[in-house]
């Protein structure tokens, strides 16, 4: 049975500058001057240069646009912009999101792959096979599919019948083909492939070639002593050599890009300078155009109030003027808070990391999340989220990104709370220093840890290690 009732509730709503205000925000400065061109492309009242004091008082008769407020609750905007933030801990349900520079065009791997195709010289039917064969060719470089598949492929959607034995064929060519250890089926075949380019008649090589030809369980485990024994080296030393010619071959030949691509490099939003241990935050200049009304759209507005307001035409074309100019204020006014909020976020970032940003030290770094600089700047946590998620910091030691000094913490014996980060650190400095004949176990890192007074468990240590992207122990292992 369906009923009908009222009910009230309380909603805010996100204004056109809200809204305006939030986009901005999360652009980073490479976007911003095309934002701001595109802008001033589909509105004439606003113009590039600064602001001008005539100009501000003869708009006094309009009524003052309201700036977007400083502290926003954005849910609904969210549902519909589909804004993923910066996760940390214990900030809510933030899902973190890469935002990293624009892809740049390039050739991609499969173009390059059908380009070097069309100089075999193969008939109408291999080539076919071929171009299926380059399209089963991973992101990574490898052919993993089962050349069985390939060939029931080839039937259904080609109408050709082919066998193992001519796939093969082909596949040799296009193995071939640049970059060295392209269509291999494993990482042996992917090795052994680029080996075979090399000079055969060097001693390092030929060993290479054996290691992986007769040895190659033993070497993924680093079972260095039944190599030499099952090889009958002379000594570890052509072991070694051998090893470090394996070892710099490419593991994964489809993740090297051949094709042209314009080199793009990170534009800081931030400065931070030292002057005599004085840190100063300043923001990059392209942050802070100069932005203004037209003059002559705001003449236009003068004349109106002058003239005869009973012209339909005239209230029609002031009507289009104020909506433009209302429109450039609105603008001029989100760039400018977007200024300021950058400012006071990075500003309370500087303050929280002080000792960082003074030395450079990594151990420096304290524990802070993003619920930390919101209370700083009293502002929501996803206007924080936004600003670290998109925007970078030029120091004296490097550009980082400001998502960098957002970290969980850790308590010490002690009671205190450091940084994940720190902890990271000694972890990476522990195992740059072991003895890499007898690599540290996770369970002796925990040892070394909890000797320094980090309260950490060995499964955090695992964590840790493969966040650092640093193997387990036994793959740590050298002669």
């Amino acid at each position: 049975m369906q009923k009908l009732g009222l009910t009230q509730s309380l909603n805010q709503k996100l204004s056109p500058q809200q809204i305006q205000f939030i986009k901005l925000l999360q652009i980073p400065t490479a976007e911003l001057e095309n934002r701001i061109e595109e802008e001033l492309e589909v509105n004439p009242a606003l113009e590039e240069g600064a602001e001008e004091r005539e100009e501000a008082d003869s708009t006094q008769e309009e009524e003052p646009v309201a700036e977007p407020e400083d502290d926003v609750n954005v849910e609904d905007y969210l549902r519909d912009d589909d804004f993923s933030g910066y996760k940390m801990h214990g900030d809510g349900n933030y899902v973190e999101e890469d935002r990293d520079l624009p892809i740049p065009m390039a050739t991609t791997l499969n173009d390059q792959l059908i380009s070097q195709l069309g100089f075999l010289g193969l008939d109408e039917r291999q080539e076919l096979i071929g171009r299926q064969l380059i399209g089963s060719i991973e992101t990574d470089g490898y052919i993993r599919r089962e050349l069985e598949a390939i060939i029931n492929d080839l039937a259904f959607s080609q109408n050709i019948e082919s066998d193992v034995e001519e796939l093969e064929e082909i596949l040799s060519k296009i193995q071939g083909f640049d970059p060295p250890g392209i269509a291999a089926r494993n990482l042996q075949e992917c090795l052994t492939l680029q080996l075979e380019r090399k000079d055969e008649q060097s001693v390092d090589v030929k060993i290479a070639k054996d290691i992986l030809d007769h040895c190659f369980n033993e070497f993924t485990k680093k079972h260095y002593q039944k190599i030499i024994k099952k090889l009958d080296l002379e000594s570890e030393e052509q072991l070694k050599d051998a090893i470090t010619t394996i070892t710099k071959l490419n593991p994964k030949p489809g993740s090297v890009s051949t094709g042209l691509v314009k080199t793009q490099y990170r534009v800081p939003d931030f400065m931070i300078e030292n002057d005599d241990g004085n840190l100063i935050v300043t923001l990059n200049s392209r942050n802070a155009p100069e932005l203004r009304v037209s003059r002559s759209y705001s003449e236009m507005m003068e004349s109106y109030s002058k003239s005869d307001k009973k012209d339909k035409k005239l209230k029609e074309t002031v009507s289009f003027v104020k909506q433009k100019l209302d429109s450039a204020k609105w603008f001029i006014d989100a760039i400018k808070q977007r200024q300021q909020t950058l400012l006071n976020t990075m500003s309370a970032i500087l303050d929280f990391q002080y000792n960082f940003f003074l030395e450079g030290d990594e151990s420096k770094l304290r524990p802070m999340i993003l619920k930390d600089i919101a209370a700083k700047i009293n502002m929501d946590i996803s206007t924080v989220s936004r600003v670290a998620n998109s925007k970078s910091v030029q120091t004296e030691f490097g550009v980082y990104p400001l998502k960098y000094f957002f970290s969980e913490g850790i308590s010490t014996e002690s009671g205190e709370d450091v940084s994940s980060r720190e902890v990271k650190h000694i972890l990476k400095t522990f195992i740059e220093e072991e003895d890499k004949r007898k690599p540290l176990s996770d369970d002796k890192l925990e040892k070394s840890l909890k000797e320094r007074g980090y309260k950490i468990a060995r499964r955090t240590v695992a964590k840790y290690r493969e966040q650092l992207g640093i193997p387990v122990a036994r793959l740590r292992k050298e002669l």
